[in-house]
């Protein structure tokens, strides 16, 4: 048991979700400013058709804050039992739940081929794992958001600074 309990410590790679052991999260719950969520909504230029994919989504803000602003389908995929079940709470009071949905899954066992917009506020380290993720399972010409981290030596294709937050976004090239 102990020798299982190492394991998982020293492991790099997320827990999958079909494991009966504990998920834990790769990074701590730090909710994004809303100034940040609008600009990133912006850089990825969402509009009515696109299907957003935030991945660590936390208490919903940016999945909530898309379909309230551009009236498209989002999914917020969160470790976090607890912040799953607050973030669907809060779709529900702000009456966008028939488009804002969140499930309790590990990203990067995740299917996210649908999503035409993808979101992140993960960690340069995370960003980097998920990365060729990203590039083989996402379409070209979906959009890639991410607040304060960037992805290595993928050179961003835009990066805004607001209100101190840096912001980078990527397209998906041709494969």
């Amino acid at each position: 048991m102990r020798a299982l309990a190492l394991a998982l410590l020293l492991s790099l790679t997320v827990v999958s979700a079909a494991s009966s052991a504990p998920q834990k999260p790769d990074v701590i719950y730090v909710p994004t400013p809303q100034s940040v969520v609008d600009a990133m909504l912006d850089m990825a230029k969402v509009a009515p058709g696109d299907i957003l994919y935030d991945l660590g989504s936390g208490d919903g803000r940016i999945p909530i804050t898309a379909a309230k602003r551009f009236g498209v389908r989002s999914v917020g995929i969160e470790i976090d039992a607890a912040l799953v079940r607050q973030a669907s709470r809060e779709a529900r009071r702000q009456r966008v739940d028939q488009l804002a949905s969140f499930r309790k899954a590990d990203l990067f066992a995740t299917d996210l081929s649908e999503a035409t917009v993808v979101t992140l506020y993960l960690l340069d380290t995370v960003n980097l794992r998920l990365r060729p993720k990203l590039l083989s399972e996402l379409k070209p010409g979906v959009r890639v958001v991410s607040h304060a981290f960037h992805m290595g030596d993928w050179t961003p294709d835009e990066v805004r600074e607001v209100d101190g937050n840096m912001i980078y976004m990527w397209t998906i090239p041709s494969h």
